[in-house]
């Protein structure tokens, strides 16, 4: 697994720590730092509610494509 590089720069841009992320996740820190550093694989209700968190999409997230703003909601 590839470390999340876009998990990380999300999470430092918004002046958040693992600890905090982890919180709203409701997993310890320590856990989200796995994901976060490709360490342990997140599993896509995970995913979705990072990418709601951040504003943004899966796809995003998993470096799919480049455009940070979200698909439309259905």
């Amino acid at each position: 697994m590839k470390p999340m590089k876009r998990l990380r720069d999300l999470r430092e841009s918004n002046k958040l720590s693992f600890k905090e992320v982890g919180a709203i996740m409701r997993i310890t820190s320590q856990h989200y730092q796995k994901y976060e550093n490709g360490l342990a694989p997140i599993p896509v209700e995970r995913l979705e509610k990072l990418a709601d968190f951040y504003g943004t999409s899966v796809d995003y997230l998993l470096e799919r494509t480049p455009v940070k703003t979200p698909y439309p909601k259905k």
